[in-house]
């Protein structure tokens, strides 16, 4: 039985930056999400204007979404079609 080729150190490398960025990513989403969560509940609280916090949060979390969801299924996409060197 051969032995599965390992791939080159930089693949290595560079995969796992791409998974890195992909999880930062997802992060920087869920922090933005509580932020704004937390940003709706401050301003009902001090009985400021909600209108200015919920308008932030419309814009916001849809466009880091979509980003997110972006890189995830860019990333993906690309890891199914590829072919290893001896193929």
């Amino acid at each position: 039985m051969p032995e599965p080729r390992r791939g080159r150190w930089y693949e290595r490398g560079i995969r796992t930056l791409q998974l890195l960025s992909i999880i930062l990513m997802w992060m920087f989403l869920s922090a933005i999400v509580m932020w704004v969560i937390n940003m709706v509940r401050v301003s009902r609280s001090l009985g400021d204007a909600l209108t200015a916090s919920v308008g932030i949060s419309l814009v916001a979390v849809p466009v880091y979404s979509l980003v997110a969801a972006i890189l995830t299924y860019v990333y993906f996409g690309l890891q199914r079609g590829r072919r290893g060197p001896e193929e």
